[in-house]
């Protein structure tokens, strides 16, 4: 596993993070084995929300033996003050931890949400405290839209940003290309998600019936090994600092077996014209 220099938190992570859904719904003994999995392929930094089911109880007990040399992530879906005090006090109990090393602003999505967080009684109020009271050693958030990112980076001086530098959404719209621009002239720390995303599901019986159905969007299939190395690679040649897999093992699993791989063989030219005819047969969907 290779460490990347995370933006100006001082922490070096792993090309490779680990999303907390992979730990949701499979039982304390499946999370369990995917930590510890985890942790022998030299992952360091684990990444969860409340909104993931079971995925704080689950992942914050299997990683017990491990939190002192892991980077523990977490996230508030609430843009209200009053509510995410009481939010981030669970999760640090769930988690069985007195500090986040990242604690970020979830699913800024539209507008209205950075509204809401940057007003009156807003959760900016709770966040932009964390620091000096110990509980976050580095704030960010997450967005799925480029706008509303942009915003964010001008109404606060955040430490991090994960977002969906996609493959299909960066070669098809440019979606990234300003955000990521904006987030290494503040030095920022960059996470990907959705670098291994091939489309929307179409439907959720689709969903339930794939080998992926946690999974909120229609991952690349893990046989399909041409096409999530290029992915990958693409996400990466885009400047990200670290890829965050789909909420599955499998998908998980394939990220940390071939990020060397991506690193050491960079996105070619044959990359770009594979990742060309994949493109044709996802024009005109939804990406989420």
């Amino acid at each position: 596993m290779q460490y990347r220099k995370f933006g100006r938190t001082g922490f070096d992570i792993s090309a490779v993070a680990y999303g907390g859904i992979v730990s949701m719904q499979d039982g304390q003994a499946a999370s369990d084995r995917y930590v510890s999995f985890a942790i022998d392929r030299g992952v360091n930094y684990f990444d969860v929300a409340p909104s993931y089911g079971d995925a704080e109880e689950k992942l914050g007990n299997s990683l017990v033996p491990y939190r002192n040399n892991v980077h523990l992530v977490c996230k508030t879906g609430e843009r209200l003050c009053v509510n995410a005090e009481k939010e981030l006090m669970r999760s640090l109990d769930r988690l069985h931890t007195d500090h986040f090393d990242v604690y970020q602003l979830h699913g800024m999505n539209a507008m209205q949400d950075v509204d809401i967080a940057f007003g009156p009684g807003g959760v900016m109020e709770l966040v932009s405290t964390l620091k000096q009271r110990g509980i976050a050693l580095n704030v960010g958030f997450s967005a799925h839209d480029e706008d509303v990112a942009l915003r964010c980076l001008e109404l606060y001086d955040f430490d991090t940003v994960l977002f969906p530098f996609n493959w299909f959404m960066n070669m098809e719209h440019g979606m990234g290309s300003r955000l990521i621009r904006a987030a290494k002239e503040r030095g920022m720390g960059v996470l990907c998600m959705k670098a291994f995303i091939e489309r929307k599901w179409e439907c959720d019986d689709e969903r339930i019936a794939s080998k992926f159905p946690k999974s909120w969007c229609k991952p690349i299939d893990t046989d399909d090994e041409a096409f999530g190395t290029a992915a990958m690679k693409y996400a990466l040649s885009l400047g990200v600092d670290t890829l965050v897999p789909p909420g599955n093992f499998a998908s998980f699993s394939f990220a940390v077996d071939h990020i060397d791989e991506c690193l050491h063989s960079p996105l070619n030219d044959d990359d770009r014209a594979f990742l060309e005819k994949k493109l044709e047969t996802v024009r005109g969907k939804e990406f989420f």
